[in-house]
């Protein structure tokens, strides 16, 4: 399926084909799959009882891994990928902002929290912190106060934690197919004005 077929009524499967055609690709740099993690960060979501659209941003933060003209990331990368950016172009047409703006902003989120959360850095998996230097390491003060104004900031950043817990190689999530029926509510959310 491809990009000028999607619409309102297509997108869940298309992004369920992606999940079931790349999602076995190796998260390089990780001990899971590319799906297995973006399930995982959406698992832990749904389990915190957050609002469906923050559990359908977890789900769907990396997805632009796999719709990047760029392709995937490699630890041997010299140059980003840009990742972030392709998957929130592929979703913006049928999501909410607050959706696209947690898939946009999920690596600055990280360059954020480097920054003023020196702690944080700590916590980042050396994949992770590969990738960090690619996108430009934490944020200076002037990109920190211009990120802050972003009124998604808050739901961004709790993606972005999502995002660092889904790499564990010892935990069972439930497939895309779980989350199909919330995704397709978003969808329709958005497209109604509700969201």
């Amino acid at each position: 399926m491809s990009k000028p077929e999607l619409n309102q009524q297509t997108i869940v499967a298309f992004l369920g084909d992606i999940f079931e055609r790349r999602g076995g690709e190796e998260y390089l740099g990780e001990p899971v799959t590319m799906a297995e993690h973006m399930l995982q960060g959406a698992h832990f979501a749904e389990k915190a009882g957050e609002p469906e659209v923050i559990v359908v941003s977890a789900l769907l933060h990396d997805i632009g891994h796999f719709t990047s003209e760029f392709g995937t990331f490699s630890m041997a990368d010299t140059e980003d990928r840009f990742h972030e950016d392709a998957g929130a172009d592929v979703l913006q047409d049928y999501f909410p902002t607050l959706v696209t703006d947690c898939v946009r902003y999920h690596v600055a989120a990280k360059r954020y929290l480097c920054a003023v959360k020196p702690a944080y850095f700590k916590r980042l998996s050396e994949a992770s912190v590969h990738s960090l230097n690619l996108q430009g390491g934490a944020m200076s003060e002037a990109e920190v106060a211009e990120f802050e104004q972003n009124p998604n900031l808050k739901e961004i950043v709790k993606v972005r934690y999502y995002d660092d817990a889904g790499k564990r190689d010892d935990l069972e999530t439930q497939p895309f197919s779980h989350y199909a029926p919330m995704v397709q509510r978003v969808v329709d959310a958005h497209f109604a004005g509700q969201v």
